[in-house]
C-alpha cells in the first residue's frame, strides 16, 4: 500500500501546468481581478463539497473517489489548453476543486484504516509524512521540467504532460487496497454524515483535534501562494526567484520526512514547535533580505511538520465509521480560513510590504501555541 501511496502522491502533484498556469491566464487576456475570481471559485468549490465528499467516502468506496478525482482534474487541464478562455478556466477550476474535495478525507481514512488492519496504525504519521514529501519532490520536479517542455511545445505540451500525469495518477489509485464494505445507499450516506458530526459534538478531544488542523495548516498554506512575491521583494533577480522557492520547498519536504519522530511530541513540544516556527517566520520575513528567506523556509518546514502531526492526532481520536467525514470537516475549516487569509493578504498587501504581511502571519501561530499550552495545563 505504501508504494502505491507514494506513487499516487507524486503523480498527483507532478503537474507541469502549476508553475505556468497564471501566465496562461494572463496571456489569454485575463485581468488580475478575473484571475483572483478564479482562485475564489476554486476555493468555494472545495468548501461546498468538502463535507459531502467525506461522507461519500465513508458510505461508498474510498478507492473509487481517489481514482475519479484525478480524471476530473485532467479534464479541467485539457479544457484550459484546448479552449483558453475565462469560461474554460472557470470550468477547469471547478473540476480541479471537485478533484481536491474527492481526495480530501478519503485518502487519509483509507491509509489509516489499512494500517490499522495491519496493526501498524502507529506508523501513520511516518507514512503520510513520506507521501507529502513525495508530492513536494514532484512539485520541485515539475518546476524544473516546465521550462524546457514549455520552450519546446508551449502551453499545449505542458498541458498534455499534466493530463498524462492525471491519467497515471488515476491508474495508480486503482491499486489501493480497501478492506471494507461500502453500503452504497443514499440513506447510509446521510446517516454517515449525521454520525460523524455527532461524534465531534460528543467528544471534546475530537473537537479539539478538528480545530487544530485548520489552525496549523491554513495560514502558511495560503502564504505559500505569495512566496514568489516575498522573494522578489528582497531584491533577488527574477531569474533567481525559482531557486529560492526550491529552498523553501526543500525545507517543507524535510518537515514531512521528520513527521514520524515528531508524532511523539507532547503538548509542550508541539507548542514549542509552533512558537519556534512562528518566530522564524516573523524574523525572516521582516528582515527584507535574501538571508531572511532561509528563516522563512525553516518556518514553513516546521509548519508542514506540525500539519502532518495534527492530522495524525485527529486520526487517532476518531472512532467509528465517520473517519473520512470528520477529516473532511477539518479540511473544510482549512479551506474557509485559507479564503480569509487570501482576503486579508489582499487588503494588507496593498498598503504594507510583503515582508510585513508575512510577519503578521506569525501571530495566529503564537495564539495557537498558547492555546495548546493552556490546554495541557487544564488537562493536568
Amino acid at each position: 500500500m505504501t508504494a502505491t501511496l507514494y506513487a499516487y502522491a507524486f503523480l498527483d502533484e507532478f503537474v507541469l501546468l502549476y508553475p505556468v498556469y497564471a501566465l496562461l491566464f494572463a496571456d489569454t487576456g485575463l485581468s488580475v481581478g478575473q484571475i483572483s475570481s478564479l482562485f475564489v471559485l476554486w476555493s468555494l468549490t472545495g468548501v461546498l463539497l468538502e463535507i459531502p465528499s467525506g461522507a461519500w467516502a465513508d458510505a461508498f468506496s474510498r478507492r473509487l473517489l481517489l481514482w475519479l478525482g484525478p480524471l476530473l482534474g485532467g479534464a479541467g487541464f485539457a479544457l484550459w489548453v484546448l479552449f483558453p478562455s475565462l469560461w474554460a478556466f472557470a470550468a477547469g477550476f471547478v473540476l480541479w476543486g471537485i478533484r481536491g474535495a474527492l481526495g480530501s478525507g478519503a485518502l487519509e481514512a483509507l491509509v489509516y484504516e489499512e494500517l490499522e488492519r495491519l496493526g501498524a496504525a502507529d506508523r501513520y504519521a511516518t507514512v503520510m509524512g513520506r507521501s507529502h514529501a513525495a508530492g513536494q519532490v514532484a512539485v520541485m520536479a515539475a518546476m524544473g521540467l516546465a521550462g524546457p517542455v514549455f520552450a519546446v511545445g508551449g502551453y499545449p505540451a505542458v498541458g498534455a504532460a499534466s493530463v498524462l500525469a492525471c491519467l497515471l495518477c488515476a491508474a495508480t489509485a486503482t491499486r489501493f487496497p480497501e478492506h471494507r464494505t461500502a453500503t452504497g445507499h443514499e440513506e447510509s450516506w446521510a446517516a454517515t454524515l449525521r454520525t460523524g458530526l455527532a461524534d465531534a459534538r460528543r467528544d471534546r478531544s475530537v473537537r479539539g483535534a478538528l480545530l487544530l488542523v485548520p489552525a496549523v495548516a491554513a495560514v502558511w498554506g495560503a502564504l505559500d501562494e505569495y512566496t514568489s512575491l516575498l522573494v522578489r521583494a528582497t531584491g533577488v533577480p527574477e531569474a533567481a526567484v525559482p531557486y529560492w522557492l526550491m529552498l523553501i520547498w526543500t525545507a517543507v519536504t524535510a518537515g514531512s520526512l521528520l513527521s514520524g519522530p515528531a508524532e511523539r511530541l507532547g503538548r509542550t513540544g508541539f507548542a514549542t514547535l509552533l512558537t519556534g516556527s512562528a518566530l522564524a517566520l516573523g524574523l525572516g520575513a521582516s528582515t527584507g533580505s535574501p538571508a531572511g528567506i532561509a528563516l522563512v523556509a525553516l518556518a514553513f518546514g516546521g509548519f508542514q511538520l506540525a500539519t502532518v502531526v495534527a492530522d495524525a492526532r485527529l486520526q487517532r481520536r476518531i472512532e467509528g465509521t465517520g473517519r473520512a467525514t470528520l477529516t473532511s470537516v477539518a479540511s473544510l475549516g482549512t479551506e474557509v480560513l485559507t479564503i480569509g487569509v487570501y482576503g486579508a493578504y489582499g487588503a494588507l498587501g496593498s498598503t504594507l510590504p510583503h515582508g510585513t504581511v508575512f510577519a503578521l502571519g506569525a501571530v495566529p501561530y503564537l495564539v495557537t501555541a498558547l492555546a495548546v499550552a493552556v490546554g495541557r495545563r487544564r488537562r493536568r
